[in-house]
């Protein structure tokens, strides 16, 4: 076994890895140019050179690696992984056994124990997502765990870091039997077309089970709904199966507009009478207000960070005039559902943005629900940044 690479915290650091904090921050690190190649197993000690932990060096972020252990004698080996990998499958033991919901997350990184790998399920086919080349250093280690706790169809991985010369899989497929795309999952009853083997995406998030299905359950019926940021149309496909009069989907990217059609289809919905339009989200905006359109219900879910040709948008410091141009074109009594996958603030500030942008415009409101990650997004309390999802279903009263 390589040997383990000797790491320091500054002194300021100490108690917040005490306490349990996993990601190891790069200027936290007192001899930080001791760490050379990426999957190299370090051994972390204090500022007065008492142990931590152990864990892996790996590019992610602000971050150059992860703590896996903290016991001085564990071994980071195959059957470190498989028994993480175990454990993990047991946690989601109802989700298997669901026939109403075939797609969903089996590890979540951190969460589960590693950091920089998720593992995610889709109707007997796992996706590996890679997030530094440090971790995917362990692919075969993890790989054979995978192998020995579960059946599957096939395997695919995406890779989140910039593989320099290193191969790339031929569409990102890895072993058993190659699937047949669209792939069709089931999320509490509804269809999605998946895509394992088409880019980073596979054409849903499968964080937002618990909101899609409480817009389909609780406040969709009879309401006209906006549905901004629509990537494929999940959020659409649930507020039209919970009895919407109609749907609006809006999203700047060209291909969103066929994804849609292709999601609204596989449910036995007519495309035809929904609007799916490909256009700038902060241009339709402008365009609702000119016609002085009103929606029963808007849905917010931007990325955390997104950048066309007229604008640039940042959650953190744009997400209030976002809700802005939302109540104005909002019906008295509406419903905004407000959701940020941004990690850098808490719930806390994001209900700032929600007073902030009501007080702002004249009105008053009244917060129904929040929910974060769904039970199989398993995060830690020592690394609040990792339970990353905020949503507030809002009603608009005046």
């Amino acid at each position: 076994m390589a040997q383990e690479i000797k790491l320091r915290l500054k002194a300021r650091s100490d108690e917040e890895y005490r306490k349990g904090l996993p990601l190891v921050y790069k200027d936290r690190i007192e001899n930080l140019a001791d760490l050379k190649e990426e999957g190299a197993i370090f051994r972390l000690a204090d500022s007065r050179n008492k142990f931590i932990g152990k864990g892996y060096y790996g590019l992610q972020n602000k971050g150059c690696g992860w703590i896996l252990t903290r016991d001085e004698q564990e071994v980071i080996d195959q059957g470190f992984f498989e028994k993480k990998l175990q454990k993990a499958l047991k946690h989601r033991e109802s989700f298997f056994n669901s026939s109403d919901t075939t797609a969903f997350r089996v590890f979540n990184g951190e969460g589960d124990g590693i950091g920089g790998l998720t593992i995610d399920y889709f109707a007997g086919y796992y996706l590996l997502t890679w997030y530094s080349e440090g971790i995917y250093r362990f692919k075969e280690e993890i790989l054979q765990s995978l192998r020995n706790l579960a059946d599957f169809k096939g395997i695919y991985e995406k890779k989140r870091f910039d593989a320099k010369g290193s191969y790339m899989e031929d569409d990102d497929f890895v072993e058993g039997e190659r699937g047949e795309f669209p792939l069709i999952v089931k999320e509490n009853g509804e269809n999605f077309a998946i895509y394992l083997n088409d880019g980073a995406m596979t054409g849903v998030f499968l964080d937002q089970r618990d909101v899609r299905k409480t817009i389909r359950d609780v406040y969709a019926k009879g309401r006209t709904v906006l549905n901004t940021f629509s990537y494929t149309g999940a959020f659409s496909i649930f507020a039209a199966k919970g009895g919407a009069v109609k749907t609006t989907s809006v999203d700047l990217a060209n291909r969103s507009k066929s994804k849609t059609i292709e999601q609204f289809s596989i449910n036995g919905i007519d495309y035809e009478a929904k609007d799916i339009i490909v256009e700038d989200v902060f241009n339709y905006f402008k365009y609702a207000v000119r016609k002085k359109l009103l929606f029963d219900m808007v849905i917010l879910d931007p990325p955390s960070f997104a950048r066309s040709k007229k604008h640039t948008f940042s959650a953190s410091k744009d997400y209030k005039n976002l809700l802005k141009e939302a109540i104005a074109i909002t019906e008295k009594d509406g419903i905004i559902v407000a959701s940020t996958n941004c990690s850098t603030f808490g719930m806390s500030k994001f209900k700032g943005f929600i007073e902030a942008a009501f007080k702002e415009s004249g009105g008053k409101y009244k917060l129904l629900e929040e929910f974060s990650l769904p039970k199989d997004f398993r995060t830690i309390s020592e690394f609040k940044e990792g339970n990353y999802l905020k949503v507030a279903f809002i009603r608009k009263l005046s």
